[in-house]
């Protein structure tokens, strides 16, 4: 694994990150990791490119992350790649995003394959495009014997959405007597998206913003939060082991003492 990681890792990055790598394997990491990847937009505006050229530069962030979450021994790392609130941008952009599954995944996914990353996908796909959908399913069926790391994508996601279908699904087997009256935390938390997946420990939000933006609210009850200024397609393997490097420095009490 550490022969990949320095075959991929950037040229210019210093002998001290690779040290780093290695403290910060001796130490827990984090079992999920969630991200909001925001900025692509600004970074875009300030060196006067299109939108767009922030959300395919971002793109290239992504496989990074990925790369060494999964050295790192992360089990789970989710994007949010396209809430349900994105479809309010302009048109242009809307198709755009929903193109880049089949670029990130037409040219990553070999070496998902060979690397045992599982591809996952939570949100509403329904209302994808045909491209789109068959680029998600493809990479879904083509790693679903892997049993390494998790690469979920949040993709026409939105959590209050979520919860209102798991609220739905709930009052219906209650009717049908599948389930019975009382509802506990671990019996809804079967009936979202995520119920295959770890809640997240870590959540990262980047460009500054400190807010959830309707991720994960649910799951993230109980996550540490690390919020960066630093927009999306600057968000460097540094960065990530900056925030896992805070996380290992807090102690998780869930309300005890």
């Amino acid at each position: 694994m550490y022969s990949f990681w320095k075959r991929w890792f950037r040229k210019d990055a210093s002998l001290d990150v690779t040290n780093r790598v290695k403290d910060v394997k001796d130490c827990e990491v984090p079992r999920h990791i969630a991200i909001i990847m925001d900025g692509n937009g600004r970074w875009a505006k300030k060196r006067a490119l299109p939108r767009v050229a922030g959300h395919h530069e971002g793109m290239k962030v992504v496989r990074r992350i990925t790369r060494l979450a999964n050295v790192l021994g992360v089990k789970t790392l989710t994007v949010y790649a396209f809430s349900t609130e994105n479809w309010k941008r302009p048109r242009s952009e809307v198709e755009y995003l929903m193109k880049l599954p089949q670029e990130f995944l037409g040219t990553f996914l070999p070496e998902l394959v060979t690397e045992n990353v599982q591809v996952k996908m939570i949100g509403d796909k329904t209302a994808l495009p045909g491209h789109t959908r068959s680029a998600v399913d493809k990479a879904m069926e083509e790693t679903k014997a892997n049993d390494g790391m998790v690469l979920n994508f949040a993709l026409n996601y939105g959590s209050r959405a979520e919860i209102i279908e798991a609220v739905n699904k709930v009052v219906t087997d209650s009717k049908n007597g599948i389930i019975g009256e009382n509802v506990t935390e671990e019996l809804f938390s079967n009936y979202l998206m995520t119920s295959q997946l770890p809640d997240p420990d870590l959540l990262i939000r980047t460009s500054g913003e400190i807010r959830l933006s309707n991720f994960m609210l649910w799951q993230a009850a109980y996550s540490e939060f690390w919020f960066t200024d630093v927009l999306w397609p600057d968000f460097s393997e540094e960065h990530l082991l900056d925030a896992i490097e805070v996380y290992q420095r807090r102690s998780r009490r869930y309300g005890g003492v």
